[in-house]
């Protein structure tokens, strides 16, 4: 019995990008199409299998452990990108502050999806969501070099807005204007996930 349900939930791709393999600078390199392996994108920051471990997962292994690669790409949308904006009092807010991969448009609250859900693009190229991509000074260091005091309003204003990173299932290519099916898990929520988070709090 499947355990993903495809959903009426589509998505068009409205950017892509891809962050250069030199340098520090999080911003991406605005481009029309993404060659996506096993590894991620091609030449790419992100790509790999495997990836030192970061503050994400200091709970789980020491910063710099070799793990797993689940973050070969940072999506985003354009309605939670705009609601960014709204809030940090900009017109728009780059892609390219952001170190994004996709931009994508039509899935509502698109960063709260379930981890695990995919994303399937029409040649078949498919993406996992893995979580989450929490807000980090990062951006807020480029956008407020671009626009000096507004760059403290961003982790607020992206909490819960930030997209989400994700891996590749399926190899293939995605390009601009090309219509991604939101797929989810068969699972219903666990029942004792609020008292998981508390104990967290301790």
């Amino acid at each position: 019995m499947p355990a993903l349900k495809p959903t009426d939930f589509m998505a068009e791709v409205r950017w892509i990008g891809r962050v250069p393999t030199q340098g520090e600078s999080i911003l991406s390199a605005q481009t029309d199409r993404l060659e996506l392996s096993f590894d991620g994108p091609a030449e790419e920051r992100h790509s790999g299998r495997t990836r030192p471990s970061c503050s994400r997962v200091t709970t789980q292994y020491p910063r710099g452990t070799e793990i797993a690669n689940v973050r070969q790409l940072s999506v985003l949308s354009t309605e939670e990108l705009a609601a960014i904006a709204t809030d940090i009092g900009l017109e728009a807010i780059d892609p390219i502050w952001l170190g994004a991969s996709l931009v994508i448009e039509g899935i509502p609250d698109f960063t709260l999806v379930p981890p695990s859900s995919r994303l399937q693009g029409p040649d078949g190229v498919t993406l996992i969501i893995d979580m989450e991509n929490r807000p980090c000074h990062l951006p807020a260091r480029e956008i407020e070099a671009m626009h000096p005091g507004k760059g403290k309003a961003f982790k607020p204003a992206a909490q819960n807005r930030r997209g989400v990173t994700a891996w590749v299932e399926r190899p293939g290519t995605l390009a601009l204007g090309d219509s991604l099916r939101l797929h989810v898990p068969d699972q219903p929520v666990w029942a004792h996930l609020n008292t998981a988070r508390a104990s967290l709090k301790r």
